[in-house]
């Protein structure tokens, strides 16, 4: 275990060390200073509710440490073919799981790192502009099944579940960067993903077809189980069969992932 984690810690200097990694991290410092402060300028009015400013920004945020954490995904095994860096790690005594499973959990950390940022930033800008208060005001749909609870609890799970989101592109980056070696592919699928899934879907829907709520792209968005809604209001869907279904698409995923890289031939 000591041993695995060690090439835990190399995979996160790989990341800690790049000049990109500060900026995007940078960036999800500034992002919700400026928007709060510019909202709050322009509009000149500092009576809003910082709970509902927070949401907002997060939604924001949050699409962009996708972003980041994709990026680093893709580099994460595709860079090391790129750059020949990959034999210089093959030929130490791990296996090859071991290196694959020390990339993924590194960049699992990468994006806790960021949303604990998201969070801590977007709650303190917005409680020193606004002021803070307990008052959710009306960031909790009456149709929500966190009604009546807390505005911590609320937005915990709200982070829990975009969390999850990011989790499964990232997924399908890294399995594309393991299985095509193209960093630029995985990219730009999973980009697509975030982005067009949901467009794809809604469209997919107007054929009134059944096995559509079976595609990943409708089981992305569990934030609006969150808001009392489905991501297909016109499908018989719950929070339990997107999860299981995300499960599903997590696990297909990885295999690849580790299927391919275990019989990739480096010297190839």
């Amino acid at each position: 275990m000591t041993n695995f984690w060690n090439l835990v810690q190399n995979e996160n200097m790989k990341i800690y060390l790049r000049l990109r990694t500060w900026i995007m991290l940078g960036i999800i410092v500034l992002i919700p200073i400026l928007l709060t402060v510019g909202l709050t300028l322009v509009t000149d009015d500092s009576d809003g509710n910082m709970w509902e400013l927070m949401g907002t920004e997060t939604i924001i945020v949050f699409s962009l440490i996708t972003i980041f954490t994709v990026v680093i995904s893709a580099e994460s095994v595709a860079g090391e073919f790129s750059a020949g860096t990959i034999k210089l790690l093959l030929i130490r005594p791990w296996s090859r799981s071991s290196i694959l499973a020390s990339k993924y959990v590194a960049l699992l950390l990468f994006s806790i790192l960021q949303s604990i940022v998201c969070f801590a930033v977007t709650w303190a800008i917005n409680a020193l502009v606004l002021g803070y208060t307990s008052d959710p005001g009306g960031i909790i749909p009456e149709s929500s099944p966190m009604e009546g609870h807390s505005i911590w609890a609320y937005m915990g799970v709200h982070y829990l579940y975009e969390w999850l989101q990011l989790v499964m592109v990232v997924s399908f980056a890294f399995m594309l960067s393991s299985a095509f070696r193209s960093s630029g592919l995985a990219i730009g699928l999973s980009i697509f993903l975030l982005f067009a899934g949901g467009t794809i879907t809604g469209l997919l829907t107007l054929t009134d077809k059944a096995w559509v709520k079976y595609i990943l792209f409708a089981n992305l968005d569990l934030t609006s189980y969150l808001d009392g809604r489905s991501p297909l209001p016109n499908m018989d869907m719950t929070l339990g069969f997107s999860l299981i279904m995300l499960a599903v698409y997590f696990i297909i995923f990885n295999a690849v992932s580790w299927t391919v890289f275990r019989k990739r031939d480096v010297a190839a």
